[in-house]
């Protein structure tokens, strides 16, 4: 019996200090991870200083906004060793958007880019002249309503009688609401060229208590005309009345029908970019003062 209870006590010492080591093998196993894990870090951690100067200078160029078609960037990139083709900045008319923002840079420091500007602009107005002219002809107002794209911008022009005012007066006749929501509409598409409201009239002089002179009345019919286009949603700050009485006549006041064509209201769209060729020929914007 006593032999039997030493052997068990040696056992279990046996046992004891067999576990007592095995906490190394756990240690040896953490180590071991942890190298491995520090050596994913350091190899990570090593970068191609070269290509990563490369990335960043072809991010810098992306996102400096000059990358339109006709841009400084598009000539910088486009004479890189994998391609020696200089993009044609004339084809910058099948991408450019219709609204054109008038503190772009790259369109006004390099040619081709206010070129393609320019004739996007007249794109547009042409589209909306065509638009003017199909509601007045839809509605039978072609006589009353006529669009002209002009050296200034586009030119609405909307003959006062029997449809935007009475005779000597500035508010607006009820059949003049629909005609102008629709100018309103169209001329709010790209929210930003400047709109003139010019008001005209004949030569024949008006003198009562609440107009003076035509130059009153001139100025009150474009600013009713104004407050009606803010009304629509137009952004007052593109907005400008103006009056001019019968200083800038479009036909003769020695007829009826002549001073019929005077009295006028003009909704000018004026344009932002003028095309270059017209300008090295001296023909930029102008007023028109025909007559």
């Amino acid at each position: 019996m006593a032999r039997k209870s030493v052997r068990g006590r040696r056992r279990h010492g046996g046992e004891e200090e067999e576990s007592s080591e095995r906490w190394l093998l756990t240690y040896a196993d953490m180590i071991t991870l942890l190298m491995a894990l520090f050596m994913v870090l350091f190899s990570i951690s090593s970068v191609n200083v070269s290509k990563f100067k490369t990335l960043q200078q072809a991010l810098k160029e992306a996102f400096s906004g000059q990358i339109l078609p006709g841009g400084r960037s598009l000539e910088k990139t486009g004479s890189t060793e994998s391609s020696s083709h200089v993009p044609n900045p004339t084809a910058a008319t099948t991408v450019m958007p219709f609204s054109l923002e008038p503190k772009q840079s790259s369109l006004r420091t390099t040619p081709g880019g206010a070129h393609a500007a320019a004739q996007q602009e007249q794109a547009s107005f042409e589209h909306l002249k065509q638009e003017i002219e199909a509601y007045a002809h839809q509605h039978g107002l072609s006589s009353y309503v006529q669009a002209v794209i002009e050296p200034r911008g586009l030119v609405i022009r909307l003959l006062t009688d029997k449809l935007l005012f009475a005779s000597g007066k500035a508010t607006l006749a009820p059949a003049a609401t629909p005609l102008l929501e629709k100018i309103s509409s169209l001329i709010n598409i790209d929210r930003v060229h400047p709109i003139a409201v010019e008001g005209n009239t004949d030569n024949v002089p008006i003198h009562t208590g609440e107009f003076p002179s035509n130059w009153e009345l001139s100025t009150a019919r474009a600013s009713t005309v104004v407050n009606f286009l803010i009304t629509q949603g137009v952004d007052p700050k593109r907005l400008s009345a103006i009056g001019y009485a019968e200083q800038r006549p479009i036909a003769s006041n020695s007829t009826p029908g002549g001073r019929a064509r005077n009295r006028r209201v003009e909704i000018v769209l004026q344009r932002l970019y003028p095309d270059p060729e017209e300008v090295g020929r001296g023909e930029g914007p102008t007023t028109n003062t025909e007559g």
